[in-house]
């Protein structure tokens, strides 16, 4: 299949003078819009079916086109895709070009009841639904390796930390669950996202509908939509699809940001509470000791362009009369950009988060500072009768006159504080704290082993959607099987 040296536009019939090639350099979206070619020859399929079948197009046309459809797919499947020099000006006249050349004059009728408003639209919302179903994916393997992870260190204390301060003694597997539980909102986001995106546009036409009898729930049939588009100009012209899929991308690109945040900060010598595997780590070109989490910094600074790309959208969009205008030819770089970026730190992420190694006496090191159980104190003076902010008070004290040594104060030095400490502090350790927040939610083991089951079961459930999801989307081999 050569590449076109310079293709006439399907419009050209209206001018009198070829494109300017300024003018195709920026007009021209084959560069990325090839990317969709599955999605533009399956919906094609699905058109073309409907147009036999309704009797618009002979059905021997219809029948012609499915077949050189298929062919196509075939073709540029073994080739790789489509030639980014093919020179065609968008996806779509590149399959109809190439289709004529494969079937003759019958390809002229596939155009029949469409634009390309309509089909872009469809094309995109088709290549979205499969983005969508990616995402949560990796999500999901992410998800695992951090059950996986609290799975492996249910005995291991950690300091929890609020404004990078050490505060009170959790588990390291209540840790790494708090990240599943970012993640599943994401998944829920995506999930939420993809209800509003299936909906099919095909039918709209340019932007007010179509003449043709067309039959558009069995055309959102074929092609797995639940529902078609309400309104012929919303059809051709909303991207909230696109924006939403994006602000879920942002979010789940700032909690892996956080993650990240926290893989640095533990593998720095400071810290030395994990080291990152050496296939997730650079070295310096000047340093021969360092040993830097590069990957997970740049996963952290991937999170700037995820959030650059939602604001890019919605200021496209935000000047926008109906219906479709050039500009929307802007929604689709960034975005598979976005998609791009935000599923491989996904994947990153999920494997060094399975491959560091816990570095344990750090750990308990950090975990033995008596200052994480001032607040243990405050509680036991409390469950003795006093408010609250009165215990508080006390313990204050205590620990701004004595330091971390304030669990090992005599008797009469504590009583001198209040006197429900005459007989001394009751026996305080990390190990007690944290058996002691034994409530829902809370870091006691007991509580982590349950939350670590309930997100088994919920994590094999969203796999489980997941899967139920992928099995409605069609593949151009399905469509072009179906009987006539």
């Amino acid at each position: 299949m050569a590449a076109a040296e310079s293709q006439t536009p399907l419009y050209a019939s209206r001018f009198t003078k070829p494109t300017a090639q300024s003018v195709k350099a920026l007009n021209d979206s084959l560069p990325f819009d090839r990317r969709f070619y599955q999605e533009d020859i399956a919906g094609s399929i699905a058109h073309a079916r409907m147009l036999g079948r309704q009797g618009i197009i002979p059905a021997a046309d219809a029948r012609t086109i499915v077949a050189g459809l298929a062919r196509l797919s075939a073709e540029l499947a073994a080739r790789g895709g489509v030639p980014n020099d093919a020179g065609d000006e968008d996806i779509h006249t590149f399959v109809e070009r190439r289709l004529h050349e494969l079937v003759g004059d019958a390809a002229g009728r596939l155009h029949t009841a469409r634009s390309r408003n309509d089909q872009v639209a469809l094309d995109l919302r088709m290549w979205a639904r499969g983005a969508l179903c990616d995402g949560v994916e990796s999500i999901l393997a992410l998800q695992a390796a951090l059950l996986d992870r609290a799975e492996h260190d249910r005995r291991q204390l950690i300091p929890g930390y609020t404004h990078t301060q050490r505060g009170q003694p959790v588990l390291l597997s209540h840790h790494w669950l708090a990240y599943y539980e970012m993640l599943a909102r994401d998944v829920g986001r995506l999930e939420d996202a993809y209800k509003r995106l299936d909906v099919m546009p095909l039918g709209a036409g340019a932007l007010a509908g179509s003449p043709y009898p067309l039959d558009r729930e069995y055309a959102a049939s074929l092609l797995g939509f639940e529902q078609v588009s309400a309104n012929s100009l919303d059809a051709v012209s909303d991207r909230d699809f696109v924006v939403e899929h994006l602000a879920a991308l942002a979010l789940v690109s700032v909690h892996l940001s956080r993650l990240a945040e926290e893989l640095v900060l533990w593998s720095t010598a400071e810290f030395g509470f994990i080291e990152m595997d050496d296939a997730y780590a650079t070295g310096s070109s000047i340093m021969p000791q360092k040993k830097n989490s590069d990957v997970a910094e740049l996963v952290r600074g991937k999170t700037g362009r995820a959030v650059g790309t939602l604001t890019a959208m919605l200021v496209i969009l935000k000047g926008l009369p109906l219906t479709y205008n050039k500009d929307l030819q802007e929604d689709k770089e960034g975005y598979f950009a976005a998609v791009d970026d935000v599923r491989a730190c996904l994947q990153l992420s999920a494997e060094m988060v399975a491959t560091l190694t816990v570095k344990s006496d750090r750990m308990r090191a950090a975990v033995s500072d008596p200052l994480l159980l001032a607040t243990d104190l405050a509680d036991h003076l409390t469950r003795a009768g006093l408010p609250f902010r009165e215990a508080h008070g006390i313990v204050g004290a205590i620990v701004r006159d004595h330091g971390a040594a304030f669990t090992r104060l005599p008797a009469e030095t504590l009583a001198a504080y209040h006197p429900l400490l005459a007989s001394g502090a009751p026996a305080l350790t990390a190990r007690t704290s944290v058996q002691g927040r034994d409530i829902v939610g809370g870091t006691a083991p007991r509580q982590v082993s349950l939350a670590l089951r309930r997100a088994r079961r919920d994590h094999q459930r969203a796999l489980d959607r997941l899967e139920s999801r992928r099995a409605t989307l069609p593949t151009v081999e399905k469509l072009a099987a179906l009987p006539w």
